[in-house]
């Protein structure tokens, strides 16, 4: 099989330099050599360790979290829960074993999980074979009918949808592509500046500085809004970001838990970028929605109750208090993923405060 770096290096000489869009979505989802594609991308094996795979509890409490909108919405029938980018089906099945307290609403449920790799879908399957409720699988969002009330998670999900980079120069905004130097893959910039406008809340743009886009995610979140502000439901959108001020670069590739040179090894690393939560919430907006925080991972899991059930936890299982107490202070210290990590919620524009904001 030719190495992923080859077969680009030969595209780029034929067609052209790469958009940084294009070459994350060959290195991520390339059938013969993508990472997610084929390998185990989650766990102590894989590039990464996701919050789900941290502690039960934090799928728990997401479960939870979509049972109590559905309360508060007045108990809608048949509804559908989501799960974006569903790891190796962790998130899930905690979530739907703490929703066994709440009856009414998995008897409401159809469960969808997308996922564009059929590799993890196979571990998928075998972690919630046992599952309390039917779930079905599709490859991508479109796929899913857009009919009913939707209660949508999607935790490190937007990081890994390609993104557009831009540098400022002296010509103006220039699109960052991949090229070929000496037959290895090299970053360079086009030639012909673009008509860009970044958001006045970023501030002036000095030469060098980097400005970055993701029209997948921004596309994706205003159609969920869309279907939460016609038929109810509500989305949670975890991820590590920030506010949308200032620029920078923020591409980074990751592989067994440490950072690499992207262009090295295409198709060996996980590549992602921060989430800019104010052009999300933007596109929430348009959507229909209502946009809520974002607000730091520690503050929204503290506010859901993860110090009681992180105690009642240990008071079970008294071996495992101090890992329990560990994995929880992980998951909300400062020093940790308790601010890098925000969370943002889509609701119906009338809708109440969600719980955890």
């Amino acid at each position: 099989m030719i190495p992923l770096a080859e077969r680009m290096a030969r595209t780029i000489r034929m067609t052209g330099p790469l958009p940084v869009s294009a070459f994350m979505t060959l290195a991520l989802h390339d059938p013969q050599s993508g990472f997610y594609a084929t390998r185990h991308a989650i766990g102590a094996r894989g590039a990464f360790t996701t919050a789900p795979e941290i502690s039960q509890i934090f799928g728990e409490l997401l479960g939870l979290w979509c049972a109590q909108l559905w309360h508060d919405r007045g108990c809608p029938g048949c509804v559908r829960l989501v799960e974006l980018g569903p790891g190796r089906g962790t998130l899930m099945d905690d979530a739907l074993r703490a929703l066994r307290s709440v009856p009414a609403f998995l008897d409401t449920l159809e469960i969808v999980l997308v996922e564009a790799s059929p590799m993890m879908e196979e571990i998928q399957r075998a972690h919630l074979r046992h599952a309390c409720a039917p779930v079905r699988w599709v490859r991508q969002w479109s796929e899913i009918e857009q009919d009913r009330p939707l209660f949508l998670l999607a935790n490190e999900f937007l990081d890994a949808l390609p993104i557009r980079q831009f540098v400022m120069t002296a010509r103006g905004w220039c699109e960052r592509v991949i090229a070929t130097s000496e037959d290895a893959l090299s970053f360079a910039l086009s030639p012909v500046p673009l008509p860009l406008a970044a958001p006045a809340r970023r501030g002036a743009a000095e030469p060098g500085a980097v400005y970055e886009i993701s029209p997948a995610a921004e596309a994706l979140v205003e159609g969920i809004s869309r279907v939460i502000a016609a038929h109810g439901g509500g989305a949670l959108f975890i991820d590590y970001g920030h506010a949308g001020d200032g620029f920078g670069d923020t591409l980074q590739a990751v592989e067994d838990h440490r950072p690499v040179d992207m262009l090295a090894r295409p198709g060996n690393a996980d590549i992602s970028a921060h989430v800019d939560f104010a052009a999300i919430a933007e596109s929430a907006r348009r959507g229909g929605g209502k946009s809520w925080g974002p607000r730091g991972q520690g503050e929204f899991l503290r506010a859901l109750g993860i110090d009681l059930r992180a105690d009642r936890l240990a008071a079970a299982e008294p071996a495992h208090a101090q890992d329990i107490r560990m994995a929880v202070a992980r998951l909300t210290d400062r020093d940790a993923m308790g601010t890098l990590f925000k969370v943002m919620a889509v609701t119906p524009p009338e809708a109440s405060q969600p719980p955890g904001f």
